[in-house]
């Protein structure tokens, strides 16, 4: 239902001017019923209901459904409403976000960083964040021997993907075999132990595979 194209070098505000000056009055409609609630966190659910929502009710709103705002807000996984303004987190691609915050009454869409959105969605709770005495943490030393999937297809197959990697690494390497073989022994089903040659003492010096 929500399938677009995207342009890999542009950025939202790029992809749809042409829809913001073309439809200003209708994205007005839309996006003020996103802020009318004041400051909160909007799921996809909810950015979708309410297209659906003003499509039903008004016929002249159905010149929308196509437009590229409205796929960008099909790709959407959350905004954040600090009226005027809905702060956007997008993923067009597997793999991919992109972030952008949209003025719902003046229709200016910045493309964001993702520093910018989160500094945004902190604004929820700390109210304006002058950028001084920010704590920031930085976790990517304890990602940095850790494999990362470099294909598409791995996304959303996570388990998989680990459990390929710790197969191929497991069978590499037979000092990492010992604490399988020490849960085998120490284990039984059925009344019968789970290593049925018991004979093998290590996987160091043997070429016995289970």
């Amino acid at each position: 239902m929500f399938s677009s194209r995207f342009d890999k070098a542009s950025g939202v505000r790029e992809r749809v001017q042409d829809t913001l000056s073309s439809h200003r009055n209708e994205l007005i409609s839309l996006l003020s019923r996103y802020v009318v609630v004041g400051k909160g966190i909007l799921q996809s659910h909810d950015l979708r209901h309410e297209v659906e929502k003003i499509l039903e009710e008004d016929e002249g709103m159905w010149k929308l459904k196509d437009s590229p705002f409205v796929k960008e807000l099909e790709s959407a996984k959350e905004a954040i409403v600090i009226p005027p303004f809905v702060s956007m987190a997008l993923r067009p691609r597997p793999g991919v976000w992109e972030y952008a915050r949209v003025n719902a009454f003046e229709l200016n869409v910045d493309n964001l960083s993702v520093a910018e959105y989160l500094r945004f969605k902190e604004e929820l709770v700390d109210g304006e964040c002058n950028g001084k005495n920010v704590l920031e943490v930085d976790f990517e030393p304890f990602n940095a021997t850790f494999p990362r999937p470099t294909r598409s297809s791995s996304i959303g197959n996570g388990v998989q993907f680990l459990n390929r990697h710790l197969s191929s690494f497991m069978f590499r390497n037979k000092e990492s075999l010992e604490p399988l073989l020490a849960f085998l022994r120490a284990h039984k089903y059925d009344g019968h132990v789970s290593l049925s040659k018991s004979i093998i003492q290590s996987f160091r010096n043997s070429d016995i595979y289970l």
